[in-house]
């Protein structure tokens, strides 16, 4: 009888869908959500946000307003589970319920252990516990407000929590896909010293350094990270010996000690979250400002450019890491975290209406292939029009575009280069696509800094067919020449001003006159976000 009301239930349950996944497009990382390529077009939510129904109510409308199609949320242990072993569940139904209502997909954040380093979002029952859950301390024996890595109390029932929370998604959302994607933990980082002096971690840091890392670094030897170059090849590429002996003495062992356990760490966390709903997990990170020491002047040990190579070995079961970019020097970061070990995501960027915020979606979407990028505190500035809800409208439009090219070679974008203290570096930049090669040149660009007029100068070139581009964006200039067999000269056959309605294109100038320089540009003026449909042809 209990056998036969099994099946019957288990016939009359919804089928679940497809479960979000990653997959490769050529050299590209693509998220697949019912059967199709979803490109993120995000905003992530301020910390406390979520937390409120009520709050948010209107919000989730406007977001939607602005082109978004999927929001970052944070889900903060403390909510889900007030006591142990006893789930509440309100506050993550009701987001998952009004951001589909919106036709929006989400991010989950998973506020666990850690949120930008500090421990203040775990229930009262681990933080009162210092027994079962310790804290990390200082070399003088203080303790922060920072779970110990090292303690298993705190990794199993981080681990529980996540597990349980990743099961009731699947059974709540696992017919809709309204969550595709989930981050482990916030900004994993050591404060205010580089490595965790506590018992448990003394005793670690006396242990050899794991065979799992040094066989990682062998392997891997050829194309570590320049700075694990300089600390372990460098130094004689040891294969066995005490942090110290190996990494170097100092900080420079400690950041990685400390490094390696968070991996460890997010790497069981995540493991248990996708044995109960595998979708795509990732970690994301807070850079370090150049010349500051670990933990003093940044969070020591998350997974920083210098230390991806010790995180990869750490947390194979992660998809990706995903860096939190607020300093100029978009460029150079992205740069380093597009790896093809590595797909590039932004989850967390500056302010929206930061003045090169939209020009570095379009560089990360258009260069790099990025699943997507995703403002910070998005719901602050959805009160009416700006820089990226107009760019989102655009990248919407391009989207089928953008996803057929991803990883093929057919793609690139360009954008003025900003170096960490603002000054930009504006030359012209080139690339082929195709049979032709493109230089992209920036409009106006006198000062050598950032300015509202000049950050959002930038686009994007998408091959669409032999001689068929797509040019977009704003404040650039793009010239043409052949490359290959053929005639010598480029020419434009047409160029069109228009839009994508229902992905139809729908024509509006033809531009084959002054605003080509008769023929011998394309040029998009600053200001809104512009898309031109232009056909090249070759002469003599």
């Amino acid at each position: 009888m209990i056998r036969a009301l099994l099946l019957a239930a288990a016939l009359s349950a919804p089928a679940l869908a497809d479960v979000p996944a990653l997959r490769k497009q050529g050299t590209a990382t693509q998220l697949i959500v019912g059967g199709k390529p979803l490109l993120i077009l995000g905003g992530e939510l301020g910390n406390s946000s979520a937390s409120s129904a009520a709050y948010m109510a209107p919000h989730w409308p406007r977001l939607k307003a602005m082109h978004l199609n999927t929001v970052l949320a944070p889900v903060a242990w403390e909510l889900i589970e007030p006591r142990e072993g006893q789930y509440d569940w309100s506050s993550v139904d009701q987001m998952v319920k009004a951001a589909r209502a919106n036709d929006l997909k989400l991010v989950i954040l998973w506020f666990g252990a850690w949120k930008n380093s500090m421990s203040t979002y775990v229930p009262a029952w681990v933080k009162r516990d210092q027994a079962r859950f310790p804290r990390a301390q200082q070399p003088n024996g203080q303790g922060v407000d920072i779970l110990s890595a090292m303690a298993p109390e705190t990794l199993a029932a981080d681990s529980r929590a996540y597990a349980a929370l990743m099961a009731h998604l699947k059974a709540t959302d696992g017919t809709d896909n309204t969550v595709v994607m989930v981050q482990v933990e916030n900004e994993i980082g050591m404060l205010p010293v580089a490595r965790d002096h506590g018992p448990l971690a003394e005793a670690a840091f006396r242990q050899p350094v794991p065979k799992q890392l040094i066989d990682y670094l062998v392997a891997h030897r050829a194309t570590l990270v320049p700075e694990m170059q300089r600390m372990w090849a460098d130094r004689g590429a040891p294969v066995e010996g005490s942090w110290e002996a190996v990494f170097g003495p100092g900080d420079a062992a400690a950041e990685v000690f400390t490094a390696w356990h968070y991996a460890r760490f997010a790497d069981a966390l995540t493991a248990a979250g996708k044995a109960a709903y595998p979708l795509p997990m990732y970690v994301n990170v807070a850079l370090n400002r150049p010349g500051r020491e670990p933990g003093v002047g940044y969070p020591s040990g998350g997974p920083l450019p210098q230390l991806i190579d010790v995180w990869k070995a750490g947390a194979p079961s992660l998809d990706l890491i995903a860096p939190d970019i607020y300093f100029p020097n978009f460029v150079d970061i992205v740069g380093r975290y597009k790896r093809s070990d590595n797909p590039l995501f932004i989850p967390e960027a500056n302010n929206a209406d930061r003045a090169d915020g939209p020009a570095n979606a379009i560089y990360a979407i258009g260069k790099h292939d990025a699943i997507g990028f995703s403002p910070f505190s998005i719901e602050s500035i959805d009160g009416g029009p700006n820089r990226l809800a107009d760019t989102y409208a655009g990248l919407e439009q391009l989207a089928p575009a953008i996803l057929a090219a991803q990883g093929l070679g057919r793609m690139s974008a360009f954008k003025p280069r900003a170096l960490y203290d603002e000054t930009v570096v504006a030359e012209p930049a080139s690339e082929t696509i195709g049979d032709y090669r493109f230089t992209v040149s920036f409009a106006d660009i006198q000062k050598p800094v950032i300015t509202p007029e000049t950050g959002g100068y930038g686009g994007m070139i998408i091959q669409t067919g032999p001689e068929d581009y797509l040019i977009a964006g704003q404040g650039i200039t793009v010239t043409f020449a052949p490359v290959g067999d053929g005639p010598p000269l480029a020419g434009i056959d047409s160029a069109y001003e228009g839009k994508f309605v229902d992905g139809r294109w729908v024509a509006g100038r033809l531009l084959n006159g002054d605003q080509t320089h008769q023929g011998r540009h394309i040029r998009l003026a600053p200001g809104p976000f512009q898309i031109q449909k232009i056909r090249l042809y070759r002469y003599r």
